[in-house]
């Protein structure tokens, strides 16, 4: 989706201030494509097709009202999903109030705050988690970052947090050095292929996100998580070996 959205932008992207002409046709195969993963069922993964594709006609020039107005118009659909769904009900429920359920409902988020408060400021030393023996779900996926927290304390998730913010610092910064527009979009989508997948799993284990089994980048157990995000580094690397000379 990523290089595809680059290439159409990178050729008529000028037509993306217009709602109609513009924005609106690009948004259908974002959707169908946020549908079939949706079909899966994985809303989480979903979710990212779209931000990722919104960031990227941010980028292109597209209004703030046309995006809310997109946004606006599917929300009816994203509450009827929710809503259908009693395992996304449950969900969001806990997200508001996981205490209510913590044996239950709310046990992957109580768990991971109790992980994450565990460890105070500075941990309890790196592999030294207890919450990681079958007390946090999911824990060396989509809740690592708890783990991370428990044994390396607020100061070593403020370090990880860091460095995806670095990486999105970096990733701007070639995109705006790109030689051409594809390279420039390609840059933007990538980056924000990745870091939105690292704020929304690090949003999740602090509860400021609803439960989704999206994963922490690089980080998180998984083959194909991984080699997906080292090819959009390698894209990234590719347009800034491309980079202008004089370029900030």
């Amino acid at each position: 989706m990523v290089v595809y959205l680059a290439a159409i932008l990178s050729s008529r992207g000028e037509r993306i201030t217009q709602l109609a002409s513009g924005l609106a046709p690009l948004c259908v195969p974002v959707f169908l494509l946020a549908l079939l993963v949706l079909k899966e069922p994985d809303m989480g993964t979903a979710s990212i097709f779209v931000f990722v594709a919104f960031t990227m006609f941010f980028a292109a020039g597209a209004r703030v009202p046309h995006l809310v107005a997109v946004a606006a118009a599917t929300l009816p659909i994203v509450l009827f999903t929710v809503m259908s769904s009693a395992y996304r009900r449950a969900r969001i429920f806990a997200f508001l109030d996981p205490w209510k359920d913590p044996q239950n409902t709310g046990f992957h988020i109580v768990q991971s705050l109790l992980a994450l408060g565990s460890g105070g400021l500075f941990g309890v030393g790196l592999g030294a988690s207890r919450a990681k023996f079958f007390y946090l779900p999911e824990q060396y996926t989509d809740f690592i970052f708890a783990v991370i927290g428990e044994e390396l304390g607020m100061i070593g998730g403020l370090f990880v947090l860091a460095v995806f913010v670095l990486i999105a610092y970096r990733g701007i910064k070639i995109a705006l050095a790109a030689t051409d527009r594809f390279g420039y979009f390609l840059a933007i989508g990538c980056t924000a292929m990745i870091v939105l997948q690292a704020f929304v799993n690090i949003g999740v284990v602090t509860a400021s996100w609803p439960v989704t089994g999206v994963p922490l980048p690089f980080i998180s157990f998984g083959g194909s998580s991984l080699i997906v995000n080292l090819v959009a580094v390698a894209l990234v690397a590719n347009v800034g070996r491309r980079r202008r000379v004089n370029a900030p």
